[in-house]
């Protein structure tokens, strides 16, 4: 592992939208929604799912520049990840202009309205977990409730619909990305005659399987919808001394401490853990193997880096530690490198409604040498979590058990920040392991 593996997964966010039913002065997705673009709090769930993704905003030609604009204040230290590409006169035209531009390594294509702006980042993970688990078509929906009549042009009642058959669907819808190319390129005038992406799959022939949605992820498309969700971000932000206490950053502090596996030559008994980190080979630090340096001790692989990382991201986000979260007795997480712990941690913090900010560690340690890899590390840690990694190291000059070079300490500092309007509830839990 030497660097921070590129994205699998693709969102293409349509916001090419017009807007009509809204009433709106110009394009759906940039109006304002309390105060920011529908299509900013759109991405703020995108940039929260737990793990990166290609991005793709398909934008009214003549806003592309705006769309690149919030894109980029969105996804931070992501904007690299961000494409934006004009728009077609249909929206299948537009999902067809996304999917033209979807990098070759991808392999799950989730298509998203930027109308259904509320939507956590918990729904994007949901459907990407059910595309891998099932090989087909994957779309959120919600059971109807109402009971639904069938009527005339004249609004005669014709019947009543069986309401158990149906479901209200929302998006994203996700597809494993060979499949969504060939429908797309086979497709021709099709296009004009369906509704969504999975009717496009499903026209064509393929299963499309619906899974449990989320009441946030309702599309804004009347100026109901819109005071709906100004209503909704209101509540979640509470009152102005509430909101502003809210949105303050919170800090939280994380210290890891491994020995080495195998003992130095000042001792004479190998460290404890020490059968259980020989299974690992070699030493893994900041989520790098390093190759010819001794192992560290412990039920996982040891990382004491990412497993700060993670005590910190909990404490600030007060979801407690990583022995409450994931525990040392539990053998499915023998030998699991940090990279599983990160990214389990990552999903909590955003669950809770939160988004990292940026993190700091300090390594205390005769060894292994940092510099020379310390981008490196950097680089991975910070694709793992969607925020900067600082990394640093020092020395006790010879004084303690790091000074022995009996094992090694880090110390991560960690800020989170609520995002407003995303509460974090709602969604049904995914569990690490499941």
């Amino acid at each position: 592992m030497t660097v921070s593996p590129a994205p699998v997964v693709a969102v293409i966010v349509v916001a090419a939208g017009s807007g009509t039913r809204l009433g709106a002065a110009g394009p759906k997705a940039f109006q304002p929604v309390n105060g920011r673009p529908m299509l900013e709090h759109a991405l703020t769930g995108v940039f929260q799912m737990s793990e990166p993704a290609q991005v793709i905003v398909v934008a009214p030609p003549a806003l592309e520049g705006d769309a690149r604009a919030i894109a980029d204040r969105v996804a931070g230290p992501l904007s690299g990840l961000v494409s934006v590409v004009a728009g077609g006169d249909s929206r299948q035209e537009s999902v067809a202009r996304g999917l033209a531009i979807v990098a070759d390594g991808i392999r799950c294509v989730l298509v998203h309205d930027a109308a259904r702006a509320l939507t956590p980042a918990a729904q994007f993970d949901a459907v990407v977990a059910a595309v891998r688990a099932t090989g087909s078509g994957i779309v959120p929906g919600l059971a109807v409730i109402d009971t639904i009549k069938q009527v005339d042009a004249d609004g005669r009642i014709l019947g009543t619909v069986d309401r158990s058959e149906l479901a209200a669907v929302q998006t994203p819808q996700g597809f494993p990305r060979d499949l969504l190319d060939q429908v797309v390129a086979a497709a021709g005038d099709l296009t004009d005659a369906v509704t969504d992406d999975a009717a496009l799959v499903a026209a064509a022939g393929h299963p499309v399987q619906v899974i449990a949605g989320d009441q946030l992820a309702f599309k804004i498309t009347t100026p109901w919808d819109l005071r709906r969700a100004e209503l909704l971000l209101a509540a979640d932000l509470g009152a102005p001394d509430a909101a502003a206490d809210r949105a303050a950053p919170r800090v939280g502090t994380g210290v890891d401490v491994h020995a080495f596996a195998v003992a130095p030559a000042t001792t004479r008994d190998p460290a404890p853990g020490a059968a259980d980190a020989a299974s690992i080979a070699g030493l893994w630090l900041a989520g790098l193997h390093w190759p010819g340096e001794p192992a560290l001790a412990g039920h996982s692989d040891g990382d004491a880096v990412s497993h700060a990382v993670c005590d910190a991201l909990l404490s600030a986000a007060g979801l407690g530690d990583i022995g409450g979260v994931f525990g040392t007795s539990d053998a499915r997480l023998a030998g699991a490198h940090g990279e599983v712990f990160l990214r389990e941690t990552l999903r909590r913090v955003g669950e809770a409604g939160f988004r990292v900010g940026n993190v700091s560690v300090q390594v205390i340690g005769n060894r292994p040498k940092l510099a020379p890899r310390r981008d490196e590390a950097e680089a991975l840690l910070g694709g793992i979590l969607n925020a900067p990694v600082s990394l640093s190291a020092t020395t006790t000059d010879a004084l303690g058990f790091t000074g022995r070079g009996e094992g090694i300490a880090a110390i991560a500092t960690a800020l989170v920040y609520r995002l407003p309007g995303l509460p974090g509830a709602g969604s049904p839990h995914l569990s690490w392991d499941a």
